[in-house]
């Protein structure tokens, strides 16, 4: 499987360059110029009859966000954009149910999601021309195009954008103990991508003072805790302390690329507030039952507890599942039906009713997206989908969302956009308008580069 998810790259690389793109009519129908494929744009085309790119309502109105990022690519086909009158070849195995909204469908394996559609706003045409998984993960975590577009072979750098989560970390210093951002439960990476770890997920040019604080393992094992948050066993509070002592003093002669942030990290293993935030024993039996006994399900009552606790943002990417993780080439509906989607359906219909029950839902933001969707034509002899970067699905929730919509469209076998084109860039300008940050606003790099922080605009229509 490891190779063939490198040949499908290598394979949709050679057959989409810009020609057969235009052959397709898929340029075309976006109204992308070539141009704005030039200087890597992303893809706002289409006549614009709602002026989805105007001002709006829901700047500021979210306090924190907590991402979903499902690592691989989820097939849009098969979970929040069916399509039962397509050919069997397109439509697959899975049928589409009624929601709790007339005439919002989803998969029948998201049958708790179909019960808070009133809640969710899905974004049927996100679309870029991007195969690859590594430089598409950057585009949807920092919002702008990764230094290498169209590559598996370029590992993170310092060249790299910053992260959502980083850039705000850098905006809105914290005044607390807790950082701004996580990252849980491990850096995404990929087997088959010969770069490994994707770009996009620390904070790249902001320097590593802003990356995100990461959180590794299986919280949901018995015996599971935060490494960073472990102090060595035998070493005492008095000789952390006297540690840190020391280290001021190296400090002082020289800083170091960390500033501040090693004093803070002492801080942070002595704190109580700090150590109960991420105390997932706080929670009842029945609190953990209800998001799934499983890694996806208590890493997102784990960002819950973060949020509640003051943290801005929360990316919680798809786990190490040793099996491609979203990324069906092969055996898409039984890995799906069986692996993918219960967890996924479980965790985040939890996440909503404990937000909504503590009052939280308003003001947190939620985004359910991967880097690409999945072709339509289902891989004759393996039953699998291959990349397919054109067309996929986000959903969003909360954070003066308004739920119980459908935004943009995708043509009759879930190819393309056929109505309002969303870009990854698109998405992350949303969160960052929900969280009150504009999405042009410049920031300076290392060199004192104005930058701008996404290359997108946000979608105000969905407040």
């Amino acid at each position: 499987m490891h190779d063939l998810a490198c040949q499908e790259f290598q394979r949709l690389a050679r057959r989409f360059n810009r020609r057969s793109l235009l052959q397709y009519g898929s340029l075309g129908a976006l109204g992308v110029t070539a141009a704005g494929l030039i200087s890597g744009q992303p893809l706002h085309a289409f006549p614009n009859p709602l002026e989805q790119w105007s001002d709006g309502d829901g700047f500021g109105k979210a306090k924190a966000c907590i991402l979903m990022f499902m690592w691989g690519g989820p097939s849009h086909l098969d979970t929040w954009d069916l399509k039962p009158n397509a050919p069997a070849e397109v439509r697959g195995e899975f049928a589409p149910i009624a929601t709790t909204v007339p005439g919002i469908q989803v998969s029948e394996h998201f049958s708790r999601l179909a019960k808070h559609a009133e809640q969710l706003a899905i974004v049927r045409s996100v679309t870029h021309d991007d195969p690859a998984h590594l430089s598409s993960v950057h585009h949807i975590l920092t919002g702008r195009h990764a230094p290498q577009v169209k590559s598996d072979a370029v590992p993170p750098s310092r060249k790299d954008s910053p992260q959502i989560g980083s850039a705000l970390a850098k905006l809105r210093p914290s005044t607390g103990l807790l950082p701004q951002c996580v990252t849980m439960p491990w850096v995404v990476n990929h087997p088959a991508a010969p770069g490994g770890v994707a770009p996009g997920q620390h904070a790249g040019w902001l320097g590593a003072a802003h990356d995100p604080f990461l959180i590794t393992g299986d919280p949901n094992h018995p015996s599971w805790q935060v490494s960073g948050l472990r102090t060595i066993e035998g070493v005492s509070n008095g000789r952390l302390r006297s540690r840190e002592s020391l280290l001021t003093a190296l400090d002082a002669v020289d800083p170091g690329p960390f500033g501040g942030m090693q004093t803070r990290a002492f801080d942070m293993l002595t704190a109580h507030e700090v150590q109960r935030a991420f105390d997932l024993k706080q929670e009842t039996p029945e609190t953990r039952d209800r998001y799934g006994r499983h890694i996806h399900g208590q890493c997102l009552l784990l960002a819950r507890r973060l949020v509640e606790a003051g943290v801005t943002f929360v990316c919680v990417n798809w786990h190490q599942d040793g099996a491609n993780f979203w990324d069906t080439h092969g055996d898409n509906f039984r890995r799906l039906k069986q692996d993918l989607m219960p967890p996924s359906d479980i965790g985040f219909s939890a996440l909503l009713d404990d937000l909504s029950d503590r009052g939280m839902l308003d003001e947190t933001l939620l985004v359910w997206v991967g880097e690409f969707g999945r072709r339509p034509q289902i891989t004759s002899g393996n039953a699998g989908r291959e990349h397919w970067p054109w067309c996929g699905s986000a959903v969003l929730a909360g954070g003066g969302v308004r739920g119980g919509q459908v935004f943009g469209r995708s043509d009759s076998q879930g190819g393309y956009p056929a109505d309002l084109p969303t870009a990854p860039a698109d998405i992350a300008a949303t969160m960052y308008h929900a969280l009150g940050v504009p999405a042009d606003l410049e920031i300076l790099d290392r060199q004192d580069r104005p930058q701008k922080l996404t290359e997108g605009r946000p979608l105000v229509t969905l407040f």
